[in-house]
């Protein structure tokens, strides 16, 4: 079976000639660059932000830049600039690309430059670096995902809260090594009381009997998406809910699909080897999909 990713995206030869933004300069790809004492380089002491455009809109910008904004709080790391800078930043990185639609933005910020080669904050003396990958990029997930359950766990929010977007993705890195290695696509993740939490980069539903259920949310990603999917449901009369399951409730459902910033929602075809329901997109997730595209272009 062919590997997919739930960031898998069409070819485009166009970026190869994208501009990206570095600390105030916008130059051509090949040009940007960190230095190797960058704290997120060194160390994945850093925040991040995505963000897709839709026929010249920023989808849910400014739910995208709360999250920003509270993880960089969360973490003590001034982003250098107020909201209105990074959208000003954000609009003149797409100008300078001549992008109009279809494309996703990757806004990353670090503690910046360390004087020397050590975890302390205080090293970072010349800080924050602000980075933006703009990309020209439409989703091309040729089939259903399939999932394996791993050993790896999205952790309780004393070690590192799973809701921060931080650079630092090791945990998740091994999930989907985890499940690569036994012959899925991604990793499906659970929390620390073993029930079913999200997957290793998308947050996670599942489907039983017309209704949809999804994490209690204390240990995964605080989607935007996840949460418009949500809110979706409560809209028109799709009765979802926010609760803990186990595996056994997700092998009988009726489907899955994985939400995020990039795929919307992306239909799980088998979980740990189970075929779920017929393995294709339901008529739930399709009926979603068509809700959350009437949102997005109307927002």
């Amino acid at each position: 079976m062919t590997e997919v990713t739930t960031h898998q995206a069409e070819d485009d030869a166009r970026n190869e000639a994208i501009l990206i933004y570095v600390d105030g300069q916008i130059v051509p790809k090949a040009q940007a660059t960190v230095s190797v004492y960058d704290s997120g380089f060194m160390l994945g002491d850093g925040v991040w932000e995505g963000l897709r455009l839709y026929d010249g809109k920023w989808a849910f910008m400014d739910e995208h830049l709360d999250r920003l904004f509270e993880a960089a709080k969360a973490i003590d790391l001034d982003i250098g600039m107020d909201r209105k800078g990074v959208v000003s930043v954000l609009l003149e990185t797409q100008k300078a690309n001549g992008m109009t639609t279809d494309a996703h933005a990757r806004l990353m910020v670090t503690r910046g430059v360390k004087v020397r080669p050590f975890q302390h904050p205080s090293l970072s003396q010349s800080g924050p670096t602000f980075v933006i990958i703009m990309e020209h990029s439409r989703p091309k997930i040729p089939r259903p995902i399939t999932l394996a359950t791993v050993p790896h766990q999205r952790g309780l929010p004393m070690t590192q809260d799973p809701k921060l977007n931080s650079h630092s993705k090791l945990n998740c890195i091994l999930a989907c090594i985890a499940a690569q290695k036994a012959g899925a696509d991604e990793a499906l993740m659970l929390d620390v009381h073993g029930f079913v939490n999200t997957t290793n980069a998308c947050n996670f539903f599942i489907v039983k009997k017309g209704a949809v259920w999804t994490s209690t949310g204390d240990y995964c990603m605080n989607g935007i998406t996840r949460q418009k999917v949500i809110d979706l449901c409560r809209a028109n009369d799709i009765p979802v809910f926010e609760r803990n399951y186990s595996l056994v409730d997700t092998y009988a459902a009726d489907e899955a699909f994985l939400t995020g910033t990039f795929g919307a929602q992306t239909p799980v075809s088998s979980i740990d080897g189970r075929i779920i329901g017929t393995g294709e997109l339901g008529p739930i997730t399709a009926r979603l999909r068509a809700l959350y595209k009437d949102l997005v272009d109307r927002s």
